[in-house]
């Protein structure tokens, strides 16, 4: 079970889990939260997140998902794809995209049909169905996404068409957001962010996937993700 530990002064998320040939280990993934709290000591402030914040149920995070040989053979396959700005309605994002086996239109608010997920990505996507103990074909969703230097991700939940979430992050560090949905207003005790080391996979279900937003800030360094979903059950009758 994840939880929040003092490291050197910084506050990290433990995760406990196990590495490819079955060996049990454990990583300590930087963690940044925020709280109401108006005044006082930063120190002050990391105690009262480190013992307030609580991770979504249903999230994980594993880090070293796969090796560095394998990010490289995927950064050339995707630096391959034609990439376009991702829409939002009338609004053009900055970050680039390709998705496989739908994709989604915010204008109609309808799940489209799109190319088949390559098969460069099936040894991927059985190794994420795996960590979600889930047949890889329920997987039959996935998008790419390229983050240039600066370019955020905004707050949101992922389309209702679509249940279990998986993402694979390549290159560049990503910082992930959470905040409860639907938000408060002002600042929240419940907001917090968790920094997605290059090769690391997490995977949101239940609480963390329907009950929270999340959302990525500016990249500083160029990044790529890889996210694979299955169909939400309500959304395939």
């Amino acid at each position: 079970m994840p939880r929040l530990v003092r490291r050197n002064a910084q506050i990290y998320l433990r995760i406990r889990g196990f590495d490819r040939d079955g060996a049990a280990r454990e990583s300590y993934v930087h963690a940044i939260g925020r709280s109401r709290c108006g005044g006082g000591s930063a120190m002050n402030q990391r105690t009262l997140f480190a013992t307030s914040v609580q991770v979504p149920p249903g999230f994980l995070l594993r880090t070293e998902f796969i090796q560095p040989d394998e990010e490289t053979q995927l950064l050339r396959e995707i630096r391959a794809l034609d990439l376009r700005p991702a829409k939002y309605k009338q609004f053009t994002a900055r970050r680039r995209i390709v998705s496989y086996g739908g994709r989604y239109d915010f204008s109609s608010n309808v799940l489209m049909d799109a190319a088949a997920i390559p098969s460069f990505l099936y040894d991927l996507r059985a190794r994420v169905a795996a960590f979600a103990e889930l047949p890889s074909s329920e997987f039959n969703h996935a998008v790419i996404t390229e983050y240039a230097p600066g370019t955020p991700l905004g707050w949101h939940r992922d389309v209702p068409n679509f249940e279990v979430v998986a993402g694979v992050s390549l290159l560049g560090i990503g910082r992930m957001r959470f905040r409860k949905y639907p938000p408060a207003k002002g600042r929240s005790a419940s907001t917090f962010a968790i920094d997605l080391p290059p090769r690391s996979a997490y995977l949101m279900r239940g609480e963390a996937r329907w009950a929270w937003q999340h959302s990525i800030s500016p990249t500083r360094d160029f990044r790529y993700s890889i996210t694979f979903r299955t169909l939400a059950i309500r959304a395939s009758h």
